[in-house]
C-alpha cells in the first residue's frame, strides 16, 4: 500500500453539479483519510468547509453528500453501510444518516468514496453510475413513482436486475421534511430530512454497478475477526435474538415491563397489546423469510406478506422495532398487520417511520386534549389506538394533503403553530422526533439525545444498559474505566463513560459498520481492524481523537447555523414521571441533566455555551 492511498479505499469522490450539468472526480489521499476516516468524518469536513452559512436546508447551495468508509465493498462482516448528510430541513444543523443494503458496496466497487451532489436539477433525473462511467439522466418518467416501481424501471432500462438505487419517493418529492432516502426497498437513510433535500434537487435516483474489489493490507487478518464475529454473536443473546428474529423480538414485551416501551406520545407506561406487536409473533404468523446487508451473516431484515385485510408486499421487507414502537405502541396500535402496512407504505413513499410515527403520535395527543378538531384532521377521529386514521395520516402525509400537509413539517412546527401548551408534550430534539427508546431509564442515554449534533438519535448513542454491569464494563477496563455504573446515574463518571462510548458509535458511522452486528467490537478490535484494512500503525488515542474531530466540527457547523446550548435540552416530558407503569414515580432530574451536559461540554474542550475553545479546534487540526 503507497502512502497515497490506504487499503479500503478508491481514493475517488465523484462531485456533481445538477445545476450545471457537471460532473468531475476529486482525489483524497492517505492524511485525509486518516483525519476523517469516512462516513459521519467526511460529511462533516465537506458541510463545514464548503456550506455558506445561513443556506436555505431546502435550496439549491444544500449539499448533499453521501460517504463510505475504508471498510465498505470488504469481506469485514457488517460494512454494508453508507452514511448520507446534509444541512437538515428539520432541525437546520448537519444532518447524517446511516443505511444498509448493498448500495454502499456497490458504489466502493464502483471506484468511489463518496459522492457530493450540488445544485438543482431544473427537471427530475437520475444519476447512472456504470464503474467509471457517469451519466445523469431524465427522470421525467419516474417521477410520482413509489419505490417499487422507479426500482424496477431503472432496472429495466439500463438492462440489469443486479444495479442498487438509493432513492426517494413521493414524500421525498414532495419535500416531507422528514423524508427519508431508500437503499432499495427496505433500508432507509431515516433521519432528519435527506429525502427531502433530494427532492428539492429533483434527484429521483442514484443506480451504481460496480466491479471493482477494494484491496486491503491484510486478509488473513479480517479472517480471524470475522471468525470471532461470528463465534460472539451465537453466544451472546442479542446475535442469537437478531438472527431469529431480527430487531424488536419478545424482548419488546420486557421493554413495556422496564418502562422503555414508549407509549401514547411517551406519556403513558402500560401497553398490554406489546404481546401482539412484537417480531416473534411476525414470525409465527406472517414472516416468509429474512435477508441481510452486503457482507453480513446475520441476516436481521425480515420480510412478511399476507393479503387481508390489508395486501402486504414482501418486497418491502418487515418492520424493525423502531417502526413496532412508533406506529405501534407510541400511536396506542395493537394491530400488527395495520402497522406493517403503515411500514410498506413508508418505505414506498420514502419516509422516516421514527418521525411519522412521533408526528402523528403528538397529533393524536392534540386531539385527545381538544386542541386539534375534525375540522382541521379533514374528519380523520384521530384518536390513540385508530388504526385507520393512521395509515390515511401517512398517506397525506406522503402527497402533503389536507391536514397531512400540516403533519408533514414535523413535531416541532407542527407544536409552533398549534400552540396552546402543546410544546409540553412535543417529543423532539432539534426537530427531530426520539428514537423509540425512554432517557427516563437511562440518563446517559438522554445525554445523548441532548447533545448529539443530529437531534435524539438513539444509534449514535450510548446505551447505560451496557455498563450496569461488571461484564459490560470489562472492555472499558483498559481505558481506565472500572465497576458497574447504574443506568440511572449521571455522575461525572458516566459522563465520561458516555463520551468515550459516544466516540466509538461515531466512529462505526464513519467507517460504516453496523451498530447491532458489531455491538460486542470494542476500540482494540477497532484499531486491529482499521490496521489491517488501512496498513496504519493506529491506536485507540488515534481513533478516538478522530471522533473527537468529528462531532468539533459538527458542533462548529450547527453553531455557525444558529443552533446554541438551549437546543441541546430534552422535551418537558422526560422530567415528569409516566402516568402508569413501572416509571410512574421516576423521571429524570432535571438539574442533574444540566449539570451532566456543562460537564459533556468541558470534556470536550467547549465553554459553557458548547461552544469550542479555538485552542481545541487548532488541537484537532480543524482548518
Amino acid at each position: 500500500m503507497t502512502k497515497e492511498l490506504p487499503g479500503g479505499y478508491a481514493g475517488n469522490i465523484l462531485r456533481v453539479n445538477l445545476s450545471e450539468n457537471h460532473i468531475s472526480t476529486e482525489s483524497i489521499n492517505d492524511m485525509f483519510c486518516r483525519k476523517y476516516l469516512g462516513g459521519s468524518g467526511f460529511i462533516s469536513y465537506f458541510l463545514l468547509k464548503e456550506l455558506r452559512q445561513g443556506v436555505d436546508a431546502l435550496g439549491p447551495e444544500n449539499k448533499l453528500i453521501f460517504a463510505l468508509g475504508p471498510m465498505v465493498g470488504t469481506s469485514v462482516i457488517g460494512n454494508g453501510r453508507n452514511g448520507v448528510g446534509a444541512k437538515s430541513p428539520l432541525s437546520g444543523g448537519i444532518a447524517w444518516s446511516q443505511v444498509g443494503e448493498f448500495w454502499g458496496a456497490e458504489l466502493k466497487k464502483a471506484g468511489y468514496d463518496g459522492i457530493i451532489v450540488e445544485g438543482k436539477a431544473d427537471q427530475p433525473v437520475y444519476l447512472w453510475i456504470n464503474d467509471g462511467d457517469v451519466s445523469i439522466k431524465d427522470a421525467h418518467h419516474l417521477w410520482g413513482k413509489n419505490t417499487k416501481e422507479t426500482q424496477e424501471t431503472i432496472r429495466s432500462e439500463l438492462d440489469d436486475d443486479k444495479i442498487r438505487v438509493a432513492l426517494i419517493g413521493p414524500a421525498g418529492e414532495n419535500m416531507v421534511r422528514y423524508a427519508c432516502i431508500m437503499n432499495g426497498l427496505y433500508d432507509a437513510a431515516g433521519r432528519g430530512g435527506l429525502g427531502a433535500v433530494m427532492g428539492f434537487k429533483k434527484l429521483k435516483a442514484i443506480a451504481v454497478r460496480g466491479h471493482q474489489v477494494p484491496k486491503i493490507s491484510n486478509p488473513e487478518g479480517i479472517k480471524e475477526f470475522n471468525k470471532w464475529v461470528r463465534d460472539n454473536l451465537t453466544n451472546h443473546w442479542l446475535g442469537r435474538e437478531l438472527i431469529e428474529y431480527g430487531t424488536g423480538g419478545p424482548q419488546v414485551e420486557v421493554f413495556e415491563e422496564m418502562g422503555n416501551l414508549p407509549v401514547h406520545n411517551w406519556r403513558d407506561g402500560l401497553f398490554s397489546g406489546a404481546k401482539k406487536i412484537h417480531a416473534g409473533v411476525i414470525k409465527d404468523t406472517v414472516r416468509i423469510g429474512m435477508d441481510a446487508c452486503f457482507s453480513c451473516p446475520v441476516r436481521c431484515k425480515k420480510r412478511v406478506k399476507f393479503d387481508e385485510p390489508y395486501s402486504v408486499d414482501p418486497s418491502y421487507g418487515g418492520p424493525e422495532y423502531e417502526t413496532l414502537s412508533s406506529l405501534g405502541s407510541n400511536c396506542g396500535i395493537d394491530n400488527l398487520k395495520a402497522i406493517i402496512k403503515g411500514n410498506e407504505l413508508c418505505n414506498a413513499y420514502s419516509l422516516d417511520t421514527i418521525s411519522t410515527g412521533g408526528t402523528i403520535a403528538f397529533a393524536m395527543e392534540c386531539f385527545e386534549k381538544g386542541l386539534l378538531s375534525v375540522k382541521e384532521t379533514d374528519g380523520i377521529e384521530l384518536k390513540f389506538g385508530n388504526e385507520e386514521a393512521m395509515l390515511k395520516c401517512i398517506e397525506l402525509i406522503a402527497r402533503r394533503e389536507g391536514f397531512g400537509n400540516l403533519l408533514a413539517e414535523g413535531t416541532a412546527r407542527l407544536a409552533k403553530k398549534i400552540g396552546r401548551g402543546s410544546e409540553s408534550f412535543a417529543m423532539q430534539v432539534k426537530g427531530v422526533e426520539p428514537g423509540q427508546h425512554e432517557p427516563r431509564i437511562m440518563a446517559g442515554f438522554g445525554l445523548g439525545f441532548m447533545v448529539n449534533p443530529h437531534g435524539a438519535d438513539h444509534c449514535c448513542n450510548a446505551h447505560d444498559h451496557a455498563f450496569a454491569f461488571d461484564m459490560g464494563m470489562r472492555n472499558m477496563n483498559r481505558l481506565g474505566y472500572h465497576g458497574a455504573i447504574p443506568t440511572n446515574d449521571i455522575s461525572p463518571r458516566k459522563v465520561s463513560v458516555f463520551r468515550v462510548e459516544h466516540f466509538r458509535q461515531v466512529l462505526l458511522d464513519s467507517f460504516l459498520l453496523c451498530h447491532l452486528a458489531l455491538a460486542l467490537v470494542d476500540y482494540k478490535k477497532l484499531v486491529n481492524l482499521t490496521t489491517d484494512i488501512t496498513g496504519w500503525d493506529t491506536s485507540e488515542v488515534e481513533l478516538m481523537r478522530i471522533a473527537e474531530r468529528t462531532l468539533t466540527m459538527a458542533r462548529l457547523f450547527n453553531i455557525r447555523e444558529g443552533l446554541t446550548a438551549d437546543d441541546d435540552v430534552l422535551p418537558p416530558r422526560y422530567f415528569q414521571p409516566k402516568a402508569d407503569g413501572i416509571l410512574s414515580d421516576k423521571a429524570l432530574d432535571p438539574e442533574k441533566m444540566k449539570k451532566a451536559k456543562k460537564y459533556y461540554y468541558a470534556l470536550m474542550g467547549w465553554d459553557e455555551k458548547g461552544v469550542p475553545l479555538p485552542e481545541k479546534v487548532e488541537e484537532l487540526y480543524i482548518e
